[in-house]
């Protein structure tokens, strides 16, 4: 049994891989495309059933993904981003979960409002991964991806909490509003605490304690599993935990890591988050046979238009909230309007359409019991499907359209803004270089060719992030920037060509021929990041 299990497994991730590659091949979103895959692929014949575990998703998958988005995004952005993420994140997740509750209440029969409520806690939350992972490569301003991935962060823990209060009030039947607003702030903020606690005996771990970039990375990924089981053990938010702890490593981790921890950490982890995104998201699709097994109370034509109404009326609820929250505080407070830029309607429509929905929602649909108050749950299976829908409507239908919206729509990131301020960088650190070689190095400049041929190279660097060349408008000069690069990866290749020769000729000790791999590599990440 273990055997098959780990084969199983192993299969799966093989498969990720693969299927990775092909999205990559046809330029589909690889969230997206692993999500059909999987329902293309459980339609084989002798496929065995597969069930995701709610406890699996929330335990094993779920502190790690929220973990690393964390980990990613900026404090300072995501601060200067606060009001429209905490609009979306909690304002957008319980008017989602109210209008999906009357709707569902209204449409569907026997469907109480706590049932409704419960339907709009488990679909409320769009999936970070399938949202950044299609805008990423695209021009979108920097602000989109900002807000989009400040909202994920949060919007998890809303939903669970709404999504918890109705499963309580379908068991009591008994809803006190105050006292659901309490419980809503005492489990938001009480896990906050929990992952800023936990966080700090982290960080003197790190700082003071003996590390090694092997036990910094172990101790990375012990991080978000003992955050996320502290405070859900004292049933507090796990998932604000591991947020707000992995908010506060991460704004401290130029004091916590050496250089060979932050390279080792940020490999290890991209596999790792790559893995386990991969296998959430094609078991997505795998669920379908899970998912059909109960409808047999159900004509499939009524479950499919109870689905797609709800789907579609997901959208639109998304849309409706976020222009108004968009420019309604900039007409009440003067003070917005002085801070922040009046951004035009096409970034505006681009985080309305970026309500993917992922397996948050699915996990959350698994978990709803099978048995209340010694009776089968009301309406499990059709929770299930109508997820399941939502789920694949959402990814398809705005996952694969939304590249193509951008173009349409002609949206311009903010990208010569960042050449500037990497322009300005590079002058910044070259003069503090220069200085210091200059006050410590006088006489060797003046003597020894190396140090004065490194004396000229950061006066270049000086010359040119400072000349007009990088600053000026013209589409020659843009062009030649991009010419200068492509030109120094090319000769990265030549070297790396050349590298492999001596290799072939045992000309030098593979030792030195590994160390000039890896700053050729290094060299090359740098280049292909830059702004």
């Amino acid at each position: 049994m273990v055997q098959e299990n780990l084969l199983l497994i192993i299969s799966l991730l093989f498969v990720v891989a693969m299927l990775t590659m092909v999205s990559q091949k046809i330029g589909v979103s690889y969230p997206i495309f692993l999500v059909i895959a999987g329902l293309l692929i459980s339609f084989i014949p002798g496929m065995p059933v597969l069930k995701l575990a709610p406890d699996w998703v929330f335990l094993i998958f779920l502190p790690p993904l929220l973990y690393s988005a964390a980990w990613n995004t900026s404090w300072k952005d995501f601060w200067e981003a606060k009001r429209p993420i905490s609009l979306l994140s909690i304002g957008l997740v319980v008017f989602t979960a109210t209008a999906v509750a009357y709707l569902s209440h209204a449409l569907i029969p026997g469907f109480t409002l706590a049932m409704g409520f419960v339907l709009g806690g488990i679909i409320s939350p769009p999936d970070a991964v399938a949202a950044t992972s299609v805008l990423q490569g695209l021009k979108v301003p920097k602000r989109v991806v900002t807000i989009l991935e400040g909202e994920s962060l949060v919007n998890d823990a809303s939903s669970l909490i709404v999504f918890r209060v109705a499963l309580a009030t379908v068991a009591t039947g008994q809803f006190t509003l105050w006292k659901a607003g309490v419980d809503f702030l005492l489990v938001a903020i009480m896990g906050i605490l929990i992952g800023l606690a936990i966080a700090h005996v982290l960080y003197v771990v790190h700082r003071f304690f003996p590390t090694t970039p092997s036990i910094d990375t172990a101790l990375t990924f012990i991080s978000p599993y003992l955050m996320y089981i502290a405070a859900e053990h004292y049933h507090y938010s796990g998932v604000l935990a591991v947020v707000s702890g992995g908010l506060f490593l991460s704004f401290r981790a130029h004091e916590l890591f050496s250089y060979q921890s932050r390279m080792q950490t940020n490999y290890v982890w991209e596999t790792v988050i790559f893995l386990l995104n991969g296998i959430v998201f094609i078991m997505i699709g795998l669920e379908l046979p899970e998912v059909m097994l109960g409808l047999g109370a159900y004509t499939v034509s009524e479950v499919i238009s109870y689905a797609v109404i709800i789907s579609v009326v997901t959208i639109l609820i998304r849309i409706i909230w976020v222009f108004p929250s968009t420019y309604i505080p900039r007409v009440l407070f003067k003070s917005i309007r002085e801070k922040e830029r009046r951004p035009g309607w096409q970034p505006v429509f681009i985080v309305a359409w970026s309500g993917m929905r992922g397996v948050v929602s699915l996990a959350s649909a698994l978990a709803v019991p099978l048995t209340v108050n010694g009776g089968t749950f009301p309406h499990r299976d059709l929770f299930l499907f109508i997820t399941f829908v939502v789920i694949l409507f959402t990814l398809v239908l705005q996952g694969l359209s939304l590249p193509f919206i951008i173009k349409w729509l002609k949206i311009e990131d903010d990208g010569e803004n960042m050449e500037e301020q990497n322009a300005m960088m590079n002058s910044r650190l070259a003069t503090v270089s220069l200085d210091y070689m200059k006050s410590n190095y006088d006489g060797e400049i003046a003597d020894f060719e190396p140090f004065r041929l490194l004396k000229e190279r950061y006066e270049k660097i000086i010359e040119m992030a400072d000349s007009k060349f990088l600053h000026t408008d013209s589409d020659s000069a843009k062009s030649t920037v991009r010419k200068y690069r492509t030109m120094l990866l090319e000769i990265i290749d030549v070297k790396r060509g050349e590298i492999t020769k001596l290799r072939r000729e045992r000309a030098c000790a593979d030792e030195l021929i590994k160390n000039k791999e890896r700053e050729l590599d290094l060299e090359e990440a740098r280049l292909r990041r830059s702004p």
